[in-house]
């Protein structure tokens, strides 16, 4: 199967394909922890990747968001009783190319990949697309990670919306077998519980991984700055904007 590599857009100056954005769980006096866990999120575009991480970690759904440019979103969780700082990388689409025989890809997913323990492969339910890309997908994390242990986990996402379903559950199922991993649906917009699910059980297996010596770090992969300082604003605007229109729209009615 071919590869195309998309190279990233320029950026303004003093930009970064990159956006770190803290979402702090515990007070700044605890303990640090001595464990990272490092996701990455991946899918074809509209399949709700984004909404799944903000709804994971903040337990909200805030249903319209700017173009995905790429953002790593921090916290720190508790795993098992253990304190660990949980890193996760959302990432603009992938899509197969017209002859269903290859996939674009951005020189920056191909980055994120490479700097992951584990793996969220995202598709949309109402979308056979967005399921087709998931194995040419594994495939291509497999050719960057050949001979590494990597926690992988599929989610069916928009699980809400039974009357657009155009993928079967024991497609998703079928497919997450044949691939090796654990098959979720979730719905971003209804359910908490079930992309709380999902999201756990990869952070477990990817902290086993780490704990077994699977997960060394490997040299030469993204390395990102850490904050100077917490801050949500960014996600706090979101929420007023969306409670604004909310508002307004009851009024009107």
């Amino acid at each position: 199967m071919r590869l195309l590599i998309e190279q990233p857009r320029t950026m303004s100056s003093g930009s970064s394909n990159f956006l770190l954005v803290p979402i702090p769980e515990y007070p700044v006096l605890d303990c640090v922890p001595n464990k990272n866990v490092k996701i990455v999120v991946l899918g074809a575009s509209n399949v709700g990747k984004t909404a799944l991480i903000v709804r994971f970690l903040t337990k909200r759904f805030i249903g319209d968001y700017e173009a995905n440019t790429g953002a790593l979103y921090s916290r720190k969780i508790n795993l098992d009783g253990e304190q660990v700082s949980l890193q996760v990388q959302d990432t603009p689409c992938v899509s197969l190319q017209d002859d269903a025989e290859g996939l674009y890809c951005q020189e920056q997913i191909n980055r994120s990949i490479y700097w992951a323990d584990g793996y969220v492969l995202v598709f949309s339910i109402t979308d056979p697309n967005s399921y087709r890309t998931i194995q040419p997908l594994y495939q291509h994390v497999r050719r960057i990670h050949p001979s590494a242990n990597i926690p992988v986990i599929i989610v069916g996402n928009k699980s809400d919306l039974l009357r657009a379903r155009q993928v079967p559950d024991h497609e998703g199922k079928a497919l997450a077998d044949e691939l090796g991993g654990p098959y979720f649906e979730a719905s971003a917009r209804e359910n908490h519980e079930s992309v709380q699910a999902a999201f756990l059980y990869l952070c477990q297996e990817v902290s086993r991984a780490l704990a077994g010596g699977n997960g060394e770090k490997r040299k030469g992969g993204l390395h990102l700055a850490r904050p100077k300082s917490p801050n949500m604003q960014e996600l706090k605007r979101r929420f007023r904007q969306v409670l604004s229109s909310k508002v307004k729209s009851a009024t009107a009615l």
